[in-house]
């Protein structure tokens, strides 16, 4: 029987990465794509999916009673920087620094203004709409192929911004916090090591395919214009419109140690964004609306990947997939950086694989007695090993709104993020041999 549930492990993962790739929403997609494991792993439908203890219910409501007042406050935050203008402001006057005399320069310029955000806690999708309007006459201007827009924008979010920078207020880096009692600067030293590690990779991976691209004679490639748009009028100024995103990373920083830091600091960023904002939104209750229940879906969909995966870890054929992993000789953290990439791959979402791995897998390596600012550091860079893949909603909104198919641009995010994070592993797990 041990096969039957191995390949139904494997069905449910065909299932859901080819529902979702054909728009089935993951909320609908995750709990079919189990009911396939519960059955070939013959487990009890009801207990699985609705019982007290675990199942894929508890496993969707623990995601979301840990984690829906971050994607709450950070979706308000959001809606403030970029209905006052202030998104804009910050990018325009990155882009006066570095100018636009090279399209290498631009490609920085975007990248910079991408960190800046992500960094400051702006969500990707509010990071991509503000970027879109900005970069699309930059890359026309300077005949640069449309298709290498993926790169500035996904090594300025999806690298050392969301797995490794100290202090990041990624979702990512604050899952594990729950688990293992670590604060957001968990092991700075191989955070910053695996923060160079991912910056270094993805300029020169940058550079190679711009000019790549500009050897075989590429250019702008006309697409249908995308549904965005910037609101026009008066806009804060740069000083003002960064003030929230600083007072975010100084409160994280400074009270890095205090329980639910995030959510303290988010407050205090929309609390400040209210009040410097207040002549730039008249209406304030919309903000406050709109950013709410804005975040609802994205925190369902990343609640029910958790939900998927619960049910995943608990059937007999993931056993048996994982136990092999664990077979593997080496470091313990070798088995846990497999399996949290695994996950990851599996469900197309980091931050759902960093759920799964605190939840399922962290408890047994603490009982080995690993420092668990190591357990932090290794799960959250493991995860966005494999987290670029057709499946991810992030990737799905990313090429519907950019109007760039998978075919053109996901293969440049994928080496981007897929090997920047490899490499960035095998820095850390030198420095775990040579320091812990």
């Amino acid at each position: 029987m041990e096969i039957l549930a191995i390949l139904g492990v494997l069905l449910a993962v065909v299932a859901i990465i080819y529902w979702t790739a054909k728009n089935l929403h993951v909320i609908v997609a995750a709990p079919l794509a189990s009911l396939i494991i519960i059955l070939t792993n013959q487990m009890n439908v009801l207990e699985v999916m609705f019982g007290q203890e675990k199942s894929y219910m508890t496993g969707l409501a623990g995601f979301l009673i840990n984690n829906f007042a971050i994607f709450m406050l950070g979706s308000i935050l959001a809606r403030y920087m970029e209905a006052s203008g202030a998104t804009q402001t910050i990018a325009n006057s990155i882009l006066k620094l570095v100018g636009k005399d090279s399209p290498y320069k631009v490609l920085l310029a975007i990248t910079l203004i991408t960190s800046l955000l992500t960094y400051g806690g702006v969500s990707i999708f509010v990071v991509i709409f503000t970027l879109l309007p900005l970069s699309r006459p930059l890359f026309k201007e300077l005949n640069i192929n449309w298709a290498l827009f993926p790169l500035p924008v996904f090594l300025g979010a999806s690298t050392y911004t969301m797995t490794s920078l100290p202090g990041t207020p990624s979702i990512q880096n604050v899952i594990p916090t729950k688990v293992l009692g670590t604060s957001l600067t968990a092991a700075p030293l191989l955070s910053l090591a695996a923060s160079v590690t991912l910056l270094l990779f993805g300029l020169f991976y940058m550079a190679y395919c711009l000019k790549q691209s500009l050897a075989k004679g590429e250019t702008y490639t006309e697409v249908e214009e995308a549904s965005v748009s910037t609101e026009e009028g008066k806009q804060p100024s740069v000083v003002l419109s960064i003030l929230p995103l600083l007072s975010l990373i100084g409160v994280i920083f400074v009270w890095s140690q205090t329980p639910n830091i995030l959510v303290i600091g988010l407050t205090v960023s929309i609390l400040l964004a209210a009040l410097i904002f207040h002549s730039y939104l008249p209406n304030q209750k919309d903000m406050l609306n709109s950013g709410a229940t804005a975040s609802i879906v994205p925190a369902f969909a990343t609640s029910s990947t958790v939900a998927f995966g619960t049910v995943l870890a608990m059937s007999t054929g993931f056993a048996v997939i994982q136990d092999w992993i664990q077979q593997i000789p080496g470091s313990p953290l070798i088995s846990l950086s497999l399996s949290t990439a695994l996950i990851s791959g599996i469900i197309g979402s980091s931050s759902g694989a960093v759920g799964i791995a605190s939840n399922n897998f962290l408890p047994a390596y603490l009982e080995m007695g690993i420092n668990p600012e190591v357990l932090h550091r290794v799960v959250v860079v493991a995860s966005a090993i494999l987290t670029v893949v057709p499946q991810s909603g992030v990737m799905i909104t990313f090429h519907n709104l950019s109007k760039i198919s998978m075919k053109r641009g996901l293969k440049y995010s994928f080496v981007l993020v897929t090997v920047g994070h490899l490499l960035a592993l095998v820095v850390m797990f030198v420095l775990i041999e040579l320091i812990y």
